[in-house]
């Protein structure tokens, strides 16, 4: 018998394996599916290409009635993307007379600031005149959060499109997924690496503390009790102790009485939010453990420095957090349309009084605008805001802490 050339054998080998990978897959049929598209900036670009100048007409009109409306909807998108993924599904409404709630009825959401769910809802009813059933509200949420940034003087960044909206919404899902205003810092970093988001990524989104507003009910406990230890927070400056105390009481009070984030310039977006952690004038609990741990001061001093930096990052760390949970195609989402349980509508606010209640409280954050938004680092105040819901006369700005 002739000896067998290695080129046969190599033959015969091949042959040899690709009978039996043949006779592998034949076992049951592979269906191949293509793979979820991911989100792009031109995702839009041939089915609605005007959809950012229609959203932004819209911001930008909004950002001239009530300044607060950037704020409230960039909280209103770490809020929707920290539970159930960047869906829209913070916008979904409560069915009428459903046992189960939905997520913007939670606890924890119940003072998300009417502003940002009007600005979805006119942004979308313009988007749906040029484009309609195109455009998904969540894409609209991260558009809007984007052009509040900007419009306050912070970076313009390109946003990837492409979110489907969920078709899930529940109040019960909150709760574990939105950080306290007294969180520790390893509390903080558990959660946010659960969400795909680092060290450097807590830091950085945090900054978007650089404008807006908290209720006393966030920080009271700095104050009067911190840590159950019935004495104030030491990581707070005696002068800004003295300050919020004057109008924050340690029972009763209003309600209604905010204080800014960001004691320096409560309407811009820049970087003295980390100046101020490094003043100890931090308001939350949550902002000024950033300084005082030492995994996250470094960059904390970093970023105080240098405005630039904390630009280029928070662009970053935005689009991040705009990717976590996103839906795609009909299985797991939808393009919500029309204005029924669930649309990208405002939440409705039972009775005019309370309407009118939100009405004042933005035109008082307007004239706060005027009266301390323009400070420089050289002369901070605090302007503290007291609403009186039945007597619009009544309402005051009090600048009460200078220095």
């Amino acid at each position: 018998m002739p000896a067998l050339s290695s080129s046969s054998i190599s033959t015969f080998l091949l042959i040899f394996l690709l009978a039996l990978r043949a006779s592998i897959c034949t076992g049951k049929p592979t269906i191949r599916t293509p793979l979820p598209r991911q989100l792009t900036v031109d995702y839009y670009a041939k089915t609605c290409p005007q959809l950012e100048q229609l959203v932004g007409s819209v911001t930008s009109q909004q950002f001239k009635e009530a300044p607060v409306s950037g704020p409230a909807t960039i909280r209103l998108f770490f809020h929707d993307c920290f539970v159930e993924g960047c869906d829209a599904s913070i916008l979904i409404s409560t069915k009428p007379g459903g046992k189960e709630l939905a997520e913007k009825d939670a606890v924890d959401n119940k003072d998300l600031r009417v502003e940002g769910f009007q600005t979805i809802s006119k942004a979308k009813a313009s988007v749906e005149s040029k484009c309609p059933g195109v455009v998904s509200c969540a894409d609209i949420l991260a558009i809007a959060a984007r052009d509040y940034v900007h419009l306050a003087g912070g970076p313009y960044y390109q946003v990837k499109k492409g979110r489907w909206d969920g078709k899930i919404s529940m109040a019960a899902r909150v709760p574990y997924n939105i950080p306290s205003a007294n969180f520790t810092i390893d509390q903080l970093l558990k959660l946010f690496n659960s969400k795909g988001l680092t060290l450097e990524d807590l830091v950085v989104l945090s900054g978007a503390h650089t404008f807006g507003f908290a209720h006393c009910k966030q920080f009271v406990s700095r104050l009067y009790n911190y840590r159950g230890t019935k004495q104030p927070d030491p990581a707070m400056d005696t002068r800004l102790l003295k300050a919020l105390r004057m109008s924050c009481p340690q029972f009763g009070g209003n309600s209604d009485i905010i204080a800014p984030f960001d004691v320096a310039t409560p309407f811009l977006f820049d970087h003295a939010y980390y100046g101020n952690l490094e003043a100890k004038l931090g308001l939350l609990a949550s902002d000024q453990a950033l300084f005082l741990d030492p995994r996250t001061k470094p960059l904390v001093q970093q970023l105080a420095k240098d405005k630039q930096k904390f630009f280029q990052a928070f662009s970053i760390a935005m689009e991040k957090m705009g990717s976590i949970g996103v839906k795609r195609g009909r299985r797991h989402g939808e393009k919500r349309t029309d204005l029924s349980s669930k649309s990208c509508e405002g939440r409705e606010f039972g009775g005019e009084r309370r309407r009118e209640k939100r009405r004042l409280s933005s035109r008082l954050e307007e004239r706060m605008a005027l009266a301390g938004g323009k400070d420089s680092r050289e002369g901070n105040s605090i302007i503290m805001t007291t609403m009186t819901e039945k007597k619009p006369k009544n309402h005051r700005i009090q600048s009460i802490f200078a220095r």
